[in-house]
């Protein structure tokens, strides 16, 4: 699979087959996953990956009552990962300053690259993904006894799709670009 088929043809899958994911293929994802760049190479991405049926369903019941949709689609995955970052290092100098205006909001963005590096690994091998946003952080945070210097950033399901979406439209090049 070329760069160009493994982005045109990734989608957001939100239904999955009961068929679990070998642990030795979700650490291939996971390394691969790791070249995702970052701030001053401070790769701050860390991954929870939940397996256990019970722990899946107390956070599909507990932690998405803000969109209930969220939770059927975190009960079928046979893995949800949980994407954190390391608090207080990127975006900011060795001495605890912060090296731009946007502050330590990049860590936001470290952790969009290596989801959507994860993403495109996890379909490489097979494996179908979905970004999910739409939770309760503080109640989530607490089911997963996410460490204080970690902060949740987002939720990916992970397994065997068993749908085929197609391709939404897309804006025009022309929509997307601006030339000076």
């Amino acid at each position: 699979m070329t760069v160009k088929e493994c982005i045109l043809g990734r989608r957001s899958i939100r239904r999955y087959s009961d068929q679990a994911v070998d642990e030795a293929v979700l650490r291939e994802i996971v390394e691969e996953a790791s070249y995702a760049p970052s701030w001053k190479h401070t790769q701050i991405t860390r991954y929870i990956a939940v397996t256990d049926p019970e722990v899946k369903s107390r956070i599909a019941a507990e932690a998405t009552t803000i969109w209930p949709g969220n939770g059927r689609i975190i009960e079928q995955a046979p893995v949800l990962v949980a994407v954190t970052v390391i608090k207080g290092r990127s975006g900011y100098e060795r001495d605890g300053s912060f090296s731009t205006v946007r502050e330590d909001r990049w860590q936001f963005f470290d952790a969009g690259i290596a989801s959507q590096t994860f993403c495109l690994a996890a379909h490489e091998h097979g494996l179908g993904t979905v970004i999910l946003g739409l939770f309760d952080i503080d109640t989530l945070s607490s089911i997963l006894n996410i460490p204080e210097d970690r902060e949740l950033v987002a939720l990916i399901p992970l397994g065997y799709p068993a749908e085929e979406p197609a391709a939404p439209k897309r804006k025009s090049v022309d929509d997307l670009l601006t030339l000076v």
